[in-house]
């Protein structure tokens, strides 16, 4: 079931990729950018993460702090360059997708068809163009795993939801630097 804004935020205590703890339950004082993406090879999330790793720190020192997921193994995330490069931002692998689960991310063949046939060559090309990570899905990751992103506000309490129609439809980033500030 998909969440809504201004209900509170299912709360986890789960390792990094690194072993680190990360429990919501610390970022009680914070603003959190929270960020489901599909699998380590996806270019549409990886333009998304590389995207989100430039602003990290103006975002950071405004007070928002950010937690990505990803579908893959942390075996798999580990390897790549790219993605141990995102740290400190903590990086979850949750290949269960226990978390995709309670935080209402739904499966979408069709939306996943129609974001490949519509736009996978030419974001293939850009994520390659900025060397970023574009490879098959590895044993477990899924096709149809349809990204989404959630702003919560101090105390925990969810303050914009954005669950993606296409595979390269994300919040506005205006929106998440207004976030920071507000």
């Amino acid at each position: 079931m998909k969440l809504q804004s201004n209900q509170s935020a299912p709360i986890f205590a789960v390792p990094d990729i690194y072993g680190r703890q990360v429990n919501l339950e610390s970022y009680r004082d914070k603003k959190i950018f929270l960020g489901f993406f599909r699998h380590a090879g996806c270019p549409f999330c990886n333009l998304r993460v590389h995207t989100l790793t430039k602003i990290h720190q103006d975002m950071k020192d405004k007070g928002l702090e950010m937690i990505f997921f990803f579908e893959s193994k942390a075996s798999v995330l580990l390897r790549s360059s790219f993605h141990t490069g995102v740290s400190p931002i903590p990086l979850i692998a949750d290949p269960t997708k226990n978390w995709y689960t309670q935080y209402g991310l739904e499966p979408s063949t069709s939306k996943a068809v129609i974001s490949h046939l519509s736009s996978f060559v030419q974001t293939a090309f850009k994520a390659s163009g900025q060397k970023l990570p574009t490879h098959m899905m590895k044993s477990g990751e899924a096709f149809n795993t349809m990204p989404a992103e959630f702003l919560i506000d101090k105390n925990l309490v969810i303050k914009e939801v954005y669950y993606s129609d296409r595979l390269n439809d994300r919040m506005d980033v205006s929106k998440i630097e207004q976030f920071a500030i507000a």
